[in-house]
């Protein structure tokens, strides 16, 4: 295939442990205004979002959604939180690695995140996130490539009637552990319902390995998102 522009896109679920809701006040105070100082230098040159997950899971408490050019920018990043004094707090319990890319059932159409040719995450600013790791079946791969596509325009077809809805798809092959991270910008969290409910029915269903664990996350300036933690 033609060369594409690709950028580096990470999904960083962190967890903060009990122990820090017991430090001195003056001591919180400090370490969220240290840590928010890290992420505000990294967003200067790195499109970077940040979630909150309190109350939502309880496995992870936030979510840093990097997209970089290069992935020793994602590693400076993760060395530079754990750098902090909140970060002896802090532990990355899901973390999901992929690389953007044209998709290849989309011929001419645009898709979410694919504008001008390249390949590109562009994140909207919508209120809500819904990030989970995909894995097809091996028998998906094995048919042949005009069947998939007609069932990936389904999907397409299906996903064009919720328009609260915008997906961001990202391919983790041979990198990590899936094969794709999807992340669903999302307006309203009753049209992501009903938008699930209905590709469970598509033709392609049966061919999905895995699409778990699935994290709902709010949006939030890192401030606010710290305040969070307690």
């Amino acid at each position: 295939m033609a060369e594409e522009s690709r950028q580096v896109v990470k999904f960083s679920f962190y967890r903060v442990h009990p122990t820090w809701r017991r430090e001195e006040r003056d001591s919180r105070e400090q370490h969220k205004r240290e840590l928010a100082n890290v992420v505000a230098k990294f967003a200067q040159h790195n499109l970077l979002r940040a979630y909150t997950l309190v109350g939502l899971r309880g496995d992870v408490d936030f979510l840093l959604w990097q997209v970089a050019d290069t992935l020793e920018d994602v590693q400076s990043l993760a060395t530079e939180v754990y750098r902090t004094e909140f970060g002896g707090f802090l532990s990355m319990p899901y973390s999901y690695l992929a690389l953007t890319r044209k998709s290849p059932y989309l011929g001419t159409h645009r898709h979410f995140g694919q504008e001008g040719g390249r390949a590109a995450a562009d994140p909207d600013q919508r209120p809500y996130l819904v990030v989970y790791p995909f894995v097809k079946t091996h028998d998906w791969y094995q048919l042949p490539y005009e069947e998939r596509q007609r069932m990936m325009q389904q999907h397409f077809t299906v996903g064009h009637n919720y328009p609260n809805v915008r997906i961001n798809t990202t391919y983790s092959f041979g990198l990590d552990d899936q094969e794709h991270v999807v992340a669903f910008e999302v307006a309203d969290l009753g049209d992501f319902l009903e938008l699930v409910m209905e590709l469970r029915e598509s033709e392609a269903r049966p061919y999905t390995l895995s699409d778990t664990p699935i994290f709902t996350c709010i949006a939030a300036p890192i401030d606010k998102v710290l305040e969070s933690l307690g």
